[in-house]
């Protein structure tokens, strides 16, 4: 079973360690393309209009900042710089050493600048979201598409993909749709089904951290996965089309 999951919009800065080295983290043939996106980043950082390039308030002046020392700046595993609603919910800092070990090599995280990394590779804290046309790249979503296919693919097999990301991370990576099960949250207001972007983040987390802190063999197949959330929570499952995966569905009351 493969875990995807966005990255956190909010990010905790590591304050001692060595910098990143690109030679440790998942997926190598990814590092021209990594190497491409922290150039541009550096250089739309420093521009003038910064803040309007990557999409962020003046407010964030110090995260911009920040993207310009990404080189010597601290690194720590992903799975403390990733911070937010997901992220607390899916609560890695209170699993035991099993289910640590178990989402270190389960969860994928894809993301803007690094394209994707392994839960435990060491990362700094940056502030870049996919959706984001850089220059000297294009438009994020566009350019990973271009470079996670081959990569992800073979690192998800045959086995299960449980793609907990937004709809502008997964632009950069579509699963086999035979394979994969997309995860939707709706809440139920006044016998009215609405999706609620705080509901459906902590609830996507909390929906991971349960295929990893679970007994039993992890789900297999989309049916196997919709037995595994009917454990916790009221879900249904849209079968998987030719080109469309299925999707799986968590109704909160």
């Amino acid at each position: 079973m493969l875990i995807l999951l966005p990255p956190s919009e909010g990010k905790s800065a590591a304050r001692k360690g060595s910098p990143v080295r690109l030679e440790d983290l998942h997926f190598p043939e990814l590092n021209d393309a990594r190497r491409a996106v922290l150039a541009a980043l550096k250089n739309a950082s420093s521009a003038d209009d910064a803040h309007k390039i990557l999409g962020v308030g003046e407010s964030l002046a110090a995260d911009v900042a920040r993207n310009l020392v990404l080189d010597v700046a601290p690194a720590a595993p992903a799975h403390d710089v990733y911070s937010g609603v997901l992220y607390d919910a899916l609560g890695y800092a209170g699993m035991t050493p099993v289910q640590k070990r178990r989402a270190r090599e389960q969860c994928v995280v894809v993301s803007g600048l690094w394209g994707a990394i392994a839960f435990g590779d060491p990362i700094p804290a940056y502030r870049l979201s996919m959706s984001v046309d850089l220059p000297g790249t294009g438009r994020l979503a566009s350019f990973w598409k271009k470079h996670l296919a081959s990569p992800l693919a073979e690192h998800a097999g045959q086995g299960l993909v449980v793609d907990c990301r937004s709809s502008t991370y997964a632009a950069a990576w579509a699963p086999p749709a035979q394979q994969s099960v997309a995860v939707t949250v709706v809440q139920l207001r006044n016998g009215t089904r609405a999706v609620v972007s705080h509901f459906a983040k902590h609830t996507r987390g909390e929906l991971a951290r349960h295929l990893l802190t679970r007994r039993g063999a992890a789900p297999g197949t989309p049916e196997a996965l919709l037995r595994a959330a009917r454990e916790k929570w009221t879900a249904e499952l849209e079968p998987a089309g030719a080109r469309k995966a299925a999707q799986l569905t968590i109704v909160l009351d």
